[in-house]
């Protein structure tokens, strides 16, 4: 009986533990998104009304990229439905072709429409191998479009990346406990 009352203990700690953490992990990327954002709309001032229009955007403050022939990339955020957060959200991206290096970036997601939005928020949601991100920079928001309902924007943070490659990037979403 006091085995048993020891395991179910340790079984808790383990448990709270976990959630406090994953907490803790969520708050920091969160902390990170708001940063990001504030950054990307300094760096082109045309981001604020995407922001304050979009259904929604999801928010990556942290992705890194890299790779000699065969590359990838990954990152955690943030989903904002009309400028809340509702969720985390992950990228992941797999390519094969001419490159060769690592970056660090900042990615961010438009969705146009609620049922772009909502397409991304049913999961496991992908960029075929022709999206492309319009590198934001002083007026670049000027000129940049939704295609299919969504529209990336990427700031480069650090490093250096030949890439010529094809690939595609897939996304997990996991809204917040109700």
């Amino acid at each position: 009986m006091k085995t048993l009352k020891r395991f179910m203990i340790v079984c808790l700690i383990l448990i709270t533990t976990g959630a406090m953490a994953q907490s803790e992990k969520d708050t920091e990327i969160m902390a990170d998104a708001q940063k990001a954002k504030s950054t990307l709309i300094a760096t082109d001032a045309g981001l604020e009304t995407y922001f304050d229009n979009a259904s929604g955007y999801a928010i990556f403050p942290n992705v890194g990229k890299g790779g000699l022939i065969v590359g990838g990339a990954s990152g955690n955020g943030v989903l904002y439905e009309n400028g809340t957060a509702v969720g985390m959200t992950s990228l992941k991206k797999i390519n094969i072709g001419l490159q060769a290096g690592g970056q660090a970036m900042i990615q961010v997601i438009f969705f146009e429409t609620d049922a772009a939005l909502a397409k991304f928020k049913q999961g496991n949601y992908e960029f075929s191998a022709e999206a492309s991100a319009v590198v934001a920079e002083e007026g670049k928001s000027e000129n940049a479009s939704y295609s299919d309902g969504v529209m990336v924007f990427a700031l480069p943070k650090a490093g250096l990346m030949a890439d010529a490659s094809v690939g595609g990037q897939k996304f997990e979403y996991h809204p917040f406990p109700q």
